[in-house]
């Protein structure tokens, strides 16, 4: 997956994770994004090295599952670091 597909698809999951776990963050729609992007990567990275979710070179739903659950893991560290 090219770099510009990474921030499309962290954009995506940023938004998706936010949305299941809302509350106050400092940031807004910037933060969420930028946390959305890093966990778009660390889960496709992750889900690459165990074996589970979408190809890492496609953008399909298995990919977006994956990033999702990295965007909220990364916003669960963030807010426990963060209070």
């Amino acid at each position: 997956m090219g770099i510009l597909s990474w921030i499309v698809l962290g954009l995506l999951a940023g938004i998706i994770a936010k949305w299941i776990m809302p509350g106050r963050d400092g940031g807004g729609f910037i933060l969420t994004t930028i946390l959305g992007i890093i966990g778009a990567v660390v889960g496709g990275w992750l889900g690459a090295m165990v074996g589970i979710g979408g190809p890492v070179g496609s953008f399909s739903l298995g990919s977006l599952v994956t990033a999702v659950i990295g965007a909220l893991v990364i916003l669960a560290v963030f807010r426990a670091v963060s209070k």
